[in-house]
């Protein structure tokens, strides 16, 4: 796997902030707040993509997805919104088909880092972890994704906590 040279730290700030702002982690109500028009797709092989249309923004998302897969999905696209809006704008949207691929794509592990910032609570992944809990352990009990909680335990050990480094895959949403 190839090693990202990233910081999410804005991610997290910015993340962190719609939380407070929205007094939410909901995706859908989040993005109802936040005025963003979400439209189930029947895509093959993408998840989701975010563009802008005439100031009007959206998120597409396969109609098929599992619950959980929405949510980071969702959670995903609306990281795109509040971090990269001015270049979906001049890049006239962003239609991914190999979205989440972060192993080169900064503004894909930016919002990947959002998506956890906002699911996945520092206060409760600090508890599992200090009751001893795996990644994989803590993406069961947190109905979530193993490789978006090791996404966010590898930012929590960025941000100062010691621990040992968890593997992930940089294209877990593809």
């Amino acid at each position: 796997m190839k090693r990202l040279i990233v910081n999410g730290k804005d991610a997290v700030v910015i993340a962190d902030r719609v939380i407070s702002q929205y007094q939410t982690r909901e995706p859908e109500r989040l993005a109802e707040e936040m005025g963003i028009i979400v439209m189930p797709q029947p895509f093959v092989r993408q998840k989701g993509a975010y563009k802008v249309i005439k100031r009007s923004r959206f998120i597409f998302i396969k109609q098929d997805l599992s619950p959980v897969m929405k949510d980071i999905v969702l959670l995903h696209e609306i990281g795109h919104d509040v971090l990269h809006r001015r270049e979906a704008v001049r890049a006239g949207g962003f239609q991914e088909f190999n979205i989440f691929d972060m192993s080169s794509q900064r503004m894909e592990y930016e919002a990947n880092i959002f998506a956890a910032q906002v699911s996945l609570p520092d206060e409760e992944i600090l508890e599992y972890i200090f009751q001893g809990y795996d990644v994989g352990q803590i993406a069961r009990a947190k109905e979530s994704d193993i490789n978006l909680v090791a996404l966010k335990v590898a930012e929590l050990s960025h941000r100062g906590y010691s621990f040992r480094t968890q593997e992930f895959r940089s294209d877990f949403l593809k």
